[in-house]
């Protein structure tokens, strides 16, 4: 018997799971600047034309990957729990990858 970190899902396990921790220190970060527009609209102005750098357009990158990561690795965790067991589902979630690459890639795309 394989060890479970041989299942080729335990990879999908563990982006789901680095997704959303990546995704929860992301977000008070993103309220923090957010709160510029209240309070600093100067300091917003700064942050604004920072993030037009190359680098950061490529966080943004990353960021909509991880997003989209997690949105499918739920997904698959409701399939899980909600639906029979089949074979196909390993399928499924190279799809859900997939189309993860896909949606960050065109946004990418449009950004850049």
């Amino acid at each position: 018997m394989k060890p479970a970190r041989a299942h080729p899902l335990w990879l999908a396990f563990v982006l789901h799971r680095a997704s959303g921790v990546a995704l929860a220190l992301f977000l008070p970060l993103h309220f923090w600047v957010l709160s510029f527009a209240l309070n600093q609209p100067e300091k917003l102005n700064r942050f604004l034309t920072f993030s037009e750098q190359p680098i950061v357009k490529l966080a943004e990158f990353g960021l909509v990957f991880l997003l989209a990561v997690h949105v499918f690795g739920g997904l698959r965790l409701m399939a899980l729990e909600w639906l029979p067991w089949s074979a196909p589902q390993k399928t499924l979630a190279a799809g859900a990858l997939g189309a993860a690459i896909l949606i960050s890639g065109t946004f990418f795309l449009q950004v850049v």
